[in-house]
């Protein structure tokens, strides 16, 4: 009997990149497809990022690579180093990737770049957009699965807040899944299609016009119905006798209106349907929907009542009824029966509803990348957490997400946010734990990151990155290279 060969096992050495702790083999990527196993080493699959600011007009990005530095020497402030390809200080215990000690206007300064795991995150949307993507509350999805809600309207824009660690980890796996795919991809500027519970499917891409249910948005409304009266009532005074802007918030009618008023406007008779706030200003003239302002009418007549001859209603009155992106109007004239009766726009008026358009902004998606440093994230910096905190909070130490600014919120903690239009391609990345990677760097004067108790032995030179890179985990691992897989 022959004996069959045994198969040569295959070596594998694993990765501590993450809490996936991946055993990875040669030439091969972990799960994440950012780190893989080269000549029994692991290392960051993408190029360290570098922007280079000497661009008139803006950070021109320069991934790294050795063979593509010419050598020259470089001032300091015009590079800055991101945490994009940098590598993580998971577990945590060790320095950031690369401190970078470099001058800026003369003056040494530290960046500490490392690419942060976060569990504790999500994406505040901004929706440009009138029309009504579902109620404040309402559950949104992603391939039907629970992934963030409709939160408060802004002024002309929807907003959603979308992730958190309750649909990251505490929620089912499949949730969790999604809810990862989904933050990635928004946060890495591609588009998303999102369905609101009891309301619209609308297609998200930072930087992009939102798609809602198949249309495609083009305007942000000018104001609301009273504001845009406000703005525009003297274009109107002496061609048209009574102007009503339809808004699913504030509906405004031009003769009652303030501006009227001090325009001399006559009174008109008129009767708006809805719940009169102040003069020339109504709320609740219908529901909201995909219509006229925002609301569900297709038909602006709709929202009027029986006109009152006793206050100025006449046969003959003229009434133009638009709204507040000017993307829809109609001019009416009142018949002997004091009933609006349609009529061709006047040119004379097109102007005015002209420049309601003109001076509305474009429709835009925005997507703002949330997120709280922790603890463990903070020993890369400094060997004493709290103390990056308060140097943070003390506008000591300045926070960037890919070079991007980052707002810090105040109170406890480091909880930031930041645009990610503002940001390279493809910044973000993920562990299938599931959590989001984002770059995360923190610049400092080199006075401040000594007295920080921070890792200043291991500050390297703009230079020295350049030249030589770095690749992660190649000196300080969690499990030895030498520990083969099981």
């Amino acid at each position: 009997m022959t004996e069959r060969a045994e198969r040569p096992r295959e070596e594998k050495i694993r990765c501590d990149a993450c809490p996936v702790m991946c055993y990875i083999a040669e030439g091969r990527a972990g799960a994440c497809d950012r780190y893989a196993n080269q000549g029994g080493r692991i290392v960051r699959c993408d190029p360290l990022t570098v922007l280079d600011r000497r661009i008139a007009k803006g950070d021109e990005i320069r991934p790294f690579l050795k063979a593509e530095w010419d050598g020259a020497l470089l001032k300091d402030d015009d590079l800055f180093v991101t945490a994009v390809g940098a590598g993580t200080t998971y577990p945590d215990y060790k320095p950031a990737p690369f401190i970078v000690s470099r001058a800026v206007d003369g003056a040494d300064f530290v960046t500490v770049v490392t690419e942060a795991i976060f569990s504790y995150c999500g994406v505040k949307v901004k929706i440009d957009t009138d029309r009504h993507l579902g109620h404040e509350g309402a559950v949104i999805r992603a391939g039907g699965e629970v992934v963030g809600l409709m939160i408060t309207s802004e002024y002309g824009s929807q907003m959603m807040s979308l992730g958190g660690v309750d649909h990251l980890t505490g929620g089912s796996k499949p949730e969790g899944r999604v809810t990862c795919d989904t933050l990635m991809r928004l946060c890495n500027r591609e588009a998303v299609e999102l369905e609101v519970e009891g309301g619209a499917t609308v297609v998200v891409q930072a930087g992009q016009p939102p798609i809602v249910d198949g249309h495609r948005e083009e305007r942000m409304r000018v104001g609301c119905g009273s504001a845009t009266i406000g703005m525009f009532a003297s274009q109107w005074q002496g061609l048209v006798d009574e102007v009503v802007v339809v808004d699913d918030h504030i509906t405004g009618v031009v003769s009652e209106h303030q501006a009227g008023k001090v325009l001399g406007w006559p009174d008109t008779g008129i009767k708006i349907n809805g719940r009169r706030s102040t003069p020339g200003r109504y709320f609740q003239v219908a529901d909201p929907g995909l219509g006229w302002g925002g609301t569900d009418i297709t038909d602006p007549l709709t929202i009027l009542g029986v006109w009152n001859p006793k206050k100025g209603a006449r046969p003959g009155l003229s009434l133009l009824m638009v709204s507040t992106t000017g993307e829809q109007y109609g001019y009416y004239v009142l018949d002997a029966e004091l009933v609006p009766q349609p009529q061709p726009l006047p040119e004379t008026l097109k102007p005015s509803v002209d420049l309601i358009a003109e001076n509305c902004e474009p429709a835009l998606c925005t997507v703002m990348f949330m997120g709280g440093a922790g603890g463990s994230l903070r020993s890369g910096v400094t060997k004493n957490p709290v103390r990056l905190t308060r140097s943070v909070q003390a506008d000591r130490t300045r926070v960037t997400v890919g070079g991007a600014p980052a707002y810090v919120w105040p109170g406890g903690g480091i909880t930031i946010m930041a645009d990610v239009t503002r940001m390279p391609d493809n910044a973000f990345g993920y562990v299938p734990t599931p959590a989001i990677v984002a770059p995360l760097e923190f610049t400092l004067s080199r006075a401040e990151y000594r007295a920080l108790g921070g890792h200043d032995d291991r500050a390297r030179a703009v230079e020295d990155i350049l030249e030589h890179g770095g690749d992660y985990g190649a000196d300080v691992r969690a499990v030895p290279p030498g520990d083969k897989a099981g």
